[in-house]
């Protein structure tokens, strides 16, 4: 069964058809720069333009960047504050004519890893992480999605939410190097070790490409592996997202 995947980003909006029963993505993916205005019904058109530029007519999963509760969006995250309210579903649903189903993009991510790949089989409690622009966070227990689990959200000193001191944009902001931005990723960790207490951490995202230039400073108890799947990882999980999640959009 073909399904189309779709992650998308503060950046970037991408998409690829996937074999839902492999996690194969069967076409490259396409990818539009997300409108400079990140507003609803802008972003919800470039939606639209990949669903047509595959051809597609299928239910579409897509990995949204921010926290998504029965397919609203409930904070802003890096995108214009007019998404917070908005059913994310059935905006996109009307604008495409496709069943869109939404979720956040680290569930997303954690949805491909934890059906394809290193995550697949691993029973407890099961968190994967994404580094981007923020650090993104998945939580899954015996295989089952947790939704909304914002560990990077967590307040941490003078910053109103650590992603802000530890994410891929603090080292770039800060031209901080792989040891000093590491040590900051680890002390992240290390809460999110001593708060929920997992039993694997999977580390994902854009800069889990660079894994080999700042796994060594990580040092917790808990076993932390880096996401084989890494960027392709939101598509594929997203379009898995639209079998296993509940739709709340309508088609007229």
């Amino acid at each position: 069964m073909e399904l189309l995947g779709i992650d998308i980003g503060g950046t970037g909006i991408k998409g690829a058809l996937v074999n839902a029963e492999t996690g194969e993505m069967l076409t490259k993916r396409f990818r539009i720069p997300t409108p400079t205005s990140r507003k609803p019904q802008e972003m919800a058109e470039v939606i639209k333009q990949i669903t047509n530029h595959f051809n597609y007519n299928g239910p579409v999963g897509c990995g949204f960047p921010t926290i998504v509760k029965n397919g609203v969006c409930m904070s802003a995250g890096n995108l214009d504050e007019s998404w917070v309210g908005v059913n994310i579903d059935e905006l996109l649903t009307t604008v495409t004519g496709r069943e869109c189903t939404v979720v956040n993009d680290a569930d997303a991510a954690g949805y491909a890893s934890m059906n394809y790949g290193i995550g697949k089989g691993r029973e407890g409690l099961v968190i994967m992480i994404t580094i981007g622009t923020g650090l993104g966070s998945g939580a899954f227990y015996n295989g089952h999605l947790l939704p909304n689990f914002e560990l990077g959200q967590i307040p941490y000193k003078k910053y109103k939410k650590i992603e802000l001191w530890a994410a891929a944009s603090a080292k770039e902001r800060e031209d901080l190097t792989f040891e000093k931005w590491g040590k900051r990723f680890n002390k992240f960790l290390k809460l999110v070790e001593t708060i929920v207490a997992p039993d694997l951490i999977i580390v994902g995202g854009g800069t889990s490409k660079k894994w080999n230039e700042f796994n060594q400073y990580i040092d917790i108890e808990t076993e932390v592996v880096k996401a084989e799947l890494m960027n392709h990882a939101g598509i594929i999980g997203a379009a898995v997202a639209s079998l296993k999640e509940e739709h709340h959009g309508h088609l007229n």
